[in-house]
C-alpha cells in the first residue's frame, strides 16, 4: 500500500519533494512504513505521523500539503482540518450500518473534504487498486531477476 500511495501521488504530479505530509494512523501496514518511504532520499517529504490521541492533530493536518488518512475511523478527518488545495488520500476503511441495516464501506476522510482539497482519492476504489498493481509489479520484478 505505501508504494501504491507514492506511485499514485507521482502519477498525478503531486509534488512530494519538501512537502509537509500528515499521515493519520501509525499502523505497521500503512502509517509507519509510508512515513519511512516518504522521507527517503529522492522523495524527501517532511512527515508528521499522527494518531487519534495526538495533541494538536487538527493543526498538524491543517499545515500539510499532503494528508493521508489511514486510521480506520469513519469520516475522522473533517473539512475544516484541510489546507485549501491539499492532496488528500483516503486509505482507511470502515464498515458502517447504513439505511435499512445494510452495511457500507466508508473511508477516514469526510466526503465534504472534496470541496476544499485540490486532489482527493476515492474510497473505496482509490488506493486499493494501486496496492494490487504494486503487488503485481513486485511479482513481475521478482521473476525478471
Amino acid at each position: 500500500t505505501p508504494a501504491g500511495i507514492v506511485e499514485l501521488l507521482s502519477r498525478y504530479d503531486v509534488p512530494m519533494k519538501g512537502a509537509e505530509v500528515a499521515i493519520i494512523g501509525r499502523g505497521v501496514t500503512v502509517g509507519r512504513p509510508l512515513g519511512l518511504l516518504m522521507t527517503r532520499k529522492g522523495i524527501d517529504s517532511t512527515v508528521t505521523l499522527l494518531h487519534s490521541a495526538s495533541r494538536n492533530l487538527e493543526e498538524a493536518v491543517k499545515r500539510a500539503d499532503i494528508v493521508i488518512g489511514a486510521l480506520g475511523v469513519a469520516h475522522f478527518v473533517q473539512p475544516e482540518w484541510i489546507k485549501p488545495g491539499a492532496a488528500v488520500l483516503d486509505v482507511g476503511i470502515t464498515r458502517v450500518e447504513g439505511a435499512e441495516g445494510k452495511a457500507t464501506l466508508v473511508g477516514d476522510i469526510d466526503p465534504r473534504v472534496a470541496e476544499i482539497a485540490g486532489w482527493l482519492s476515492p474510497n473505496p476504489g482509490g488506493v486499493g487498486p494501486m496496492t494490487r498493481a504494486m503487488l503485481v509489479k513486485n511479482v513481475v520484478d521478482a521473476t525478471s531477476k
